[in-house]
């Protein structure tokens, strides 16, 4: 069995979890006993192997270290970059932000706020052509539905029937 960081709470259920830095994480509620914890996560043995490798080897892949030279690269390419694929995707889904930003973000690759502008870190430049598409096309969906429905997910299809490998590109 792995050790995992036990975190009680008021809550009814048992998750789990592995967070960037490579540790299991196992939420519980209250009282629940030591013991059936124990064997919850000795049962996901198998899923917490598959997933701890798939994790590492991301590290691996994207450092989340970045240098300073780097950053100065990606956000010059995201600059020409994405401009240009937001202004194709646009007239494409016909929906178009109210403005356009680069950030620094670490934990989203893009958001889309309620007044309709769209900011995109710029460590999406970190990865492949298809990925890069699939976080513009999903934040366009966004000015059109402020959620993730079914409805959300079908405008995407709509223009990217592939998109579940494109999302998986990310991950």
């Amino acid at each position: 069995m792995y050790e995992y960081k036990l975190i009680r709470s008021k809550r009814k259920s048992i998750s789990l979890e592995i967070s960037k830095n490579l540790d299991i994480i196992v939420r519980s509620p209250y009282g629940f006993p030591k013991s059936e914890i124990d064997r919850f996560v000795t049962s996901k043995n198998d899923w917490i192997t598959k997933n701890l490798e798939k994790m590492k080897t991301r590290t691996e892949k994207y450092p989340s270290q970045v240098s300073e030279d780097e950053v100065k690269s990606l956000i010059e390419k995201a600059k020409k970059i994405l401009p240009d694929k937001v202004a194709y995707y646009s007239k494409l889904m016909n929906l178009y932000p109210t403005a356009l930003k680069i950030t620094s973000a670490k934990t989203r690759f893009g958001s889309c706020s309620g007044k309709d502008s769209i900011c995109f870190s710029y460590l999406l430049m970190r990865y492949p052509d298809e990925a890069i598409d699939y976080v513009v096309v999903h934040e366009l969906a966004h000015i059109k539905h402020k959620n993730h429905s079914k409805a959300f997910y079908a405008l995407i299809e709509k223009y990217l029937p592939d998109y579940k490998e494109r999302e998986k590109l990310l991950k």
